[in-house]
């Protein structure tokens, strides 16, 4: 943690939040009808895919803890910081046994980091949360992932006449938000389907359903993309294009996508045991990747 940080979040501390939960199927259920990418219906008892722990393990809090931008107020178990934008960057999971719909886990979180920098679009905060899922009978670590959360400072609004192209986009309804062409995936989304992933995962960021608020008071060009619904469709790609279980997946999020534009989501294998999944927007720039490790994990060798 910088000493800027430390003085501004005026002495907030970490904590980790311990608490047993289950691997839902009601969530699990929802998000392969959200995909609905012809992979088979997941049960009771079948092992989760990687990265569906995000849906598996809905998070609700109190409505009156929620901040304006629909996030927890910071100060609790993130820290206070005053940068107003959120965005998820991405992360590193790492499998270290099955997970089960249905099942029992320990979840243990805590932020492990917290970290100021300047980039090109000024000033910005990186937050770094370790989760940790462990089997509640043996102790055993089944996942272990880091997240990375930016908060950015606010933008200029741009202006309202040139929303019009944005909210056009976002008033057409795929007929499947993922969808094979010619060796690789189309991934377009629609209002509803961010609605139902906002659902899925208890996600009540503002930017991602309610267009008035995304545009207008965060300046985007329209309703935002979930990053970690874009991270999911790529392992969903990696899921159907090999039969191999991905036991080490590095994710970044590097540029938003919008609701209504069309992304291409490629799977390159540059050896056995190595996958690469890209998401690329329409005028060719990356907007999020995912490296998947097929090689099993040694659990006696964590990162620390």
């Amino acid at each position: 943690m910088t000493a800027g940080l430390v003085a501004e979040v005026g002495g907030w501390e970490p904590r980790t939040i311990t608490s047993a939960e289950t691997l839902d199927p009601a969530p699990v259920a929802a998000l392969g009808a959200l995909l609905d990418s012809g992979a088979p219906e997941l049960t009771v008892g079948q092992v989760l895919p990687p990265l569906w722990h995000w849906v598996a393990l809905p998070r609700w809090p109190n409505s009156s803890t929620l901040g304006v931008d629909g996030h927890p107020r910071r100060g609790d178990f993130l820290p206070p910081i005053d940068l107003p934008r959120r965005m998820f960057a991405g992360g590193e999971v790492a499998l270290y046994g099955e997970l089960r719909v249905g099942a029992p886990v320990v979840r243990e979180s805590t932020v492990t980091s917290v970290e100021e920098k300047k980039g090109r679009s000024g000033r910005l905060a990186v937050v770094q949360v370790t989760t940790l899922l462990r089997d509640p009978q043996r102790g055993d670590i089944l996942l272990e992932e880091r997240q990375d959360l930016v908060y950015r400072e606010a933008v200029p609004l741009p202006d309202m006449d040139q929303l019009s192209d944005s909210a056009e986009a976002a008033s057409i309804t795929p007929i499947a938000p993922l969808v094979r062409e010619d060796g690789h995936w189309r991934f377009v989304t629609d209002p509803t389907l961010l609605m139902r992933f906002s659902a899925a995962t208890a996600n009540a960021h503002r930017i991602h359903y309610d267009w008035p608020y995304a545009t207008r008071v965060e300046g985007y060009p329209g309703l935002v993309v979930h990053g970690p619904l874009s991270t999911l469709v790529l392992a969903e790609a990696l899921r159907l294009a090999q039969p191999r279980s991905a036991l080490r997946l590095r994710d970044r999020n590097r540029a938003p996508l919008f609701c209504g534009a069309s992304a291409r989501v490629t799977v390159h294998r540059p050896s056995a045991d190595i996958a690469e999944i890209a998401m690329v927007g329409g005028d060719g720039e990356t907007l999020a990747t995912l490296s998947a490790d097929l090689a099993t994990p040694d659990p006696e060798r964590r990162e620390e």
